[in-house]
């Protein structure tokens, strides 16, 4: 989808295209929006421009040709849209994601349809389709996730790393006191019962000056924004927060924490925390 996107919309300064997104990731989020990336020497969408789609076909039978882990990595972008824009899709995550993990086709089906209906929601109304200004809110978790794609040599899949991103930022509004200290945790057993890791080796890798190495993707974000930070946080299911200013030293503690969680017997996703029908 990069590639082609990004050719046709060099050819006569843009060519119609037509989209077929075949991968969880694709349909719950690159093939319903309005950029192309292509990583460039280890640079994560380096090279890239906007190329709006003439129309998106989202056939739900491409996934089952999918292997497990590229059926898992997408869900992680259902994750991050209904944390930031929809709290009872966020319950019915909650709810679907032992089944999701076990590859039901009908809870997949709902994903990918809320997610589409987001993204086009965001993309018509949200005042930015092509980010002119520095607040990206479908970034949310993007900071860490690029810097880990990276350092793993683009071992962890995006949407893997995705997870542990959004896991990191989840755990850092909760230090922050923006959401409830319980946010966190819902979210990590919602995600592993999905089969996504939140923690990665990656993640405790010192740099030279001692810092965790993760930290310098937010520098490298900041020239991805166009040179101001903002990331986007939750602020409780379905609700976000921008912020321009990050504790470093608490960003650490986030990290601690979720390597601690990480490190625990996961606990059931618990059906009884989602009260939809």
């Amino acid at each position: 989808l990069d590639a082609v996107g990004f050719a046709a919309s060099l050819v006569h300064r843009g060519l119609r295209m037509v989209r077929f997104p075949t991968t969880v990731l694709a349909q719950n989020d690159a093939g319903v929006g309005v950029k192309t990336g292509i990583n460039v020497e280890g640079v994560k969408n380096a090279w890239g421009t906007f190329q709006v789609p003439y129309a998106v076909v989202a056939d739900l039978d491409f996934l089952d040709t999918l292997h497990d882990r590229d059926w898992r990595g997408g869900l992680a972008e259902a994750w991050k849209v209904a944390l930031l824009k929809d709290a009872r899709f966020f319950e019915r995550l909650c709810r679907d994601a032992p089944a999701l993990g076990a590859r039901a086709r009908a809870p997949m089906a709902r994903a990918v349809i809320r997610c589409a209906e987001l993204h086009l929601a965001h993309l018509a109304r949200g005042g930015d389709p092509f980010e002119l200004g520095a607040s990206r809110p479908l970034d949310f978790g993007h900071w860490a996730a690029h810097g880990l794609e990276s350092m793993s040599g683009f071992r962890i899949g995006h949407g893997e790393a995705v997870a542990a991103g959004i896991a990191l930022d989840t755990t850092y509004a909760a230090l922050q006191g923006w959401v409830d200290p319980e946010l966190p945790d819902r979210l990590c057993r919602g995600l592993a019962a999905c089969g996504l890791a939140v923690w990665h080796p990656e993640m405790e890798r010192a740099g030279t000056d001692g810092t965790p190495a993760l930290f310098a993707a937010l520098d490298a974000f900041r020239e991805h924004l166009g040179g101001r930070l903002l990331l986007a946080f939750p602020d409780g299911p379905g609700r976000m927060r921008e912020e321009g200013t990050i504790d470093r030293a608490l960003l650490r503690r986030a990290l601690a924490a979720l390597r601690d969680r990480a490190g625990r017997p996961p606990r059931p996703c618990a059906v009884g925390e989602a009260r939809l029908p």
